[in-house]
């Protein structure tokens, strides 16, 4: 099963080894009201994400051979959430995006998108688990051998698949200049885990980014706040930066029924904004 190491819930430095929660840092983030509203947790503490990373391990296989890749949408509104629905709808092709047991990949079916990338955040470092390589099909991980994640890279290789109309999930900056200078309207980039970003590394996110998730980021809040952007979601904003990015956001939101925010300042934030 390898190693694994991820930030997850609170931006917390964990490390996962042959099926065991071997290292757990402190939180960054001590609150999110996404965790509280669907786990009751009102204190991100070790314990707690420790507790967190097993209860995951234990139910879909994360980082383990038992992964499960399928699954239906698990929270109404989100990344993974838009991007599957833009596949399923075919008005993306395919999303390149990371996770645990496959590194880099380019998926083109709905299910796998939410079930890879609506079940983790964060993934850092991970190794090839066979069931996850044999789910996706080794033809779409960038590196079968290593399970390398390196998002720049994944695009290329989308693109040199044929495909036209994708997405890319990155999480840094200068990663999202690399791919919409290289690829421009061809990829709709999405940022992802950003919290801690800088205000220069903000900036450049909403100058190369088709959509930007808010985290428990205080500055990309601030830049979006300030670029007056297409806000979705309130508890954890989502930025809808281009036309492309306001209509992928907006077709999710018509799905499920609901609007834009408002604009009223939320009450319910991550603490603290980092």
């Amino acid at each position: 099963m390898g190693r694994h190491v991820m930030e997850c819930m609170g931006k917390t430095r964990v490390v996962v080894e042959d099926g065991k929660v071997v290292e757990v840092g402190e939180p960054q983030v001590r609150y999110c009201p996404l965790f509280k509203k669907y786990r009751g947790i009102e204190e991100i503490t070790p314990d707690v994400v420790k507790e967190n990373v097993e209860y995951r391990m234990r139910t879909f296989g994360m980082c383990c051979d038992d992964r499960q890749v399928r699954m239906k949408d698990f929270v109404s509104f989100g990344v993974s959430e838009i991007l599957s629905s833009a596949i399923r709808d075919g008005v993306l092709d395919a999303a390149v995006i990371a996770a645990d047991g496959c590194g880099t990949v380019v998926v083109r079916d709905p299910e796998i998108v939410q079930g890879l990338g609506g079940r983790i955040s964060g993934i850092c470092e991970t190794s090839p688990i066979e069931n996850v390589m044999d789910q996706v099909g080794r033809e779409n991980v960038l590196d079968p051998q290593t399970a390398a994640i390196d998002m720049v890279a994944g695009a290329r290789k989308a693109k040199d698949m044929g495909l036209k109309r994708i997405a890319v999930t990155v999480a840094f900056a200068d990663h999202a200049r690399a791919v919409k200078s290289a690829y421009g309207d061809g990829a709709v980039v999405i940022a992802v885990h950003i919290s801690g970003s800088s205000e220069d590394e903000a900036a450049v996110l909403f100058e190369n980014c088709d959509i930007v998730t808010g985290c428990a980021s205080h500055s990309v809040r601030e830049e979006a706040k300030r670029r007056g952007v297409y806000t979705a979601g309130s508890k954890i904003p989502v930025f809808g930066v281009s036309d492309v990015g306001r209509m992928l956001i907006s077709r999710k939101l018509e799905e499920i029924g609901k609007g834009p925010f408002d604009g009223a300042v939320p009450e319910d934030l991550p603490k603290p904004l980092i």
